[in-house]
């Protein structure tokens, strides 16, 4: 059976230096990521991201991965999600899973698909369709 968690979570993301002459010549952002989640999510998560922001306002793109480590409706564990977001002028379009058995503790197995929303304001909300297959 689905079930369904919405909650807030605020983020700190942190530009790094390319590491490599392969990295300075594709010319990619490369970020950390470190949030911490409220709601029906409680707990942190680290992860790392690469984007391009294209000469075109509004136009970028973005690959993520990040590890969540807490609680999914008092459940304790932790899981990876997997970002891949686009946005066209100002339009956005992603997708964000769990990947497949990355899910530990009282969430293995764990699946689901993440949507995340930024208000005018700057915060940020998220809404989490999951299912636990009952795995251990």
């Amino acid at each position: 059976m689905n079930q369904r968690a919405t909650g807030s979570f605020d983020v700190k993301v942190v530009p790094q230096k390319p590491d490599t002459q392969i990295a300075r010549a594709a010319n990619l952002s490369r970020l950390t990521i470190d949030k911490r989640f409220h709601g029906d999510l409680e707990g942190t998560s680290k992860g790392e991201m690469l984007a391009l922001q294209t000469d075109t306002k509004g136009s970028a793109g973005y690959v993520a991965l990040e590890r969540i480590t807490g609680k999914l409706k008092g459940q304790q564990g932790s899981f990876v999600l997997q970002h891949s977001a686009t946005m066209t002028r100002g339009s956005p379009d992603s997708k964000i899973t769990v990947v497949p058995d990355s899910a530990t503790g009282e969430l293995a197995g764990l699946s689901g698909r993440m949507v995340i929303t930024v208000a005018e304001d700057g915060a940020h909300h998220y809404e989490f369709e999951f299912k636990l297959d009952g795995r251990k």
